[in-house]
């Protein structure tokens, strides 16, 4: 990230707080791709995604002022868009899967003997067949898997965003990535 846009800086999260128009534009500009990837990822659809992306900068505008000077501005930005993502399956009324907590005391990463399933996606075919095993995935699992691989963010980082532990994250990514090579198996090189 230019250190001209980033709002850790603290004359940058002043001028976001102050509603600094160019600094706003430069900011979405900057992020709008990416949200737009982690929100497609976990929609399936790109127009859901992209209201979604909206939406997502639409709150971060209107909560800056939360935004506590120090903190790392991604995961901040994460955690509206996943607030944003699941409220809108609240207002659809689609269901929740309900996941099994007991391993939040893992401490440690357990290896899959797999290859990640997202890195075997080679091929636009390829991609769009991941993308249709991703889909299959409960929630927090497909997106636990989507921020270690897509966004490549550190275990604690998904931890904070998704708001359990460290070892809960790294659970939840190593069995989606056993889930997704059980279903990608024989469609895809994994």
């Amino acid at each position: 990230m230019n250190p001209t846009t980033d709002p850790s800086d603290p004359s940058n999260l002043q001028r976001l707080k102050a509603g600094d128009e160019a600094a706003w534009h430069v900011l979405i500009s900057e992020h709008q791709d990416r949200m737009l990837n982690y929100l497609f990822r976990l929609e399936g659809h790109f127009e859901d995604a992209l209201e979604l992306t909206q939406e997502v900068f639409f709150r971060a505008w209107r909560g800056i002022k939360t935004f506590r000077e120090g903190e790392n501005f991604l995961p901040w930005l994460y955690q509206i868009a996943r607030n944003t993502q699941i409220e809108k399956h609240r207002r659809k009324n689609h269901p929740q899967f309900s996941l099994d907590e007991a391993e939040e005391n893992v401490g440690f990463e357990v290896p899959s003997h797999y290859r990640s399933p997202l890195s075997g996606a080679e091929s636009s075919q390829d991609a769009a067949r991941v993308q249709t095993a991703l889909l299959t995935l409960p929630p927090d699992y497909r997106e636990a898997v989507v921020l270690r691989f897509v966004e490549e963010m550190s275990y604690e980082d998904i931890a904070g965003i998704q708001g359990v532990a460290v070892g809960t994250a790294k659970s939840r990514v190593f069995r989606a990535k056993e889930m997704l090579a059980i279903a990608l198996k024989g469609k895809v090189d994994v």
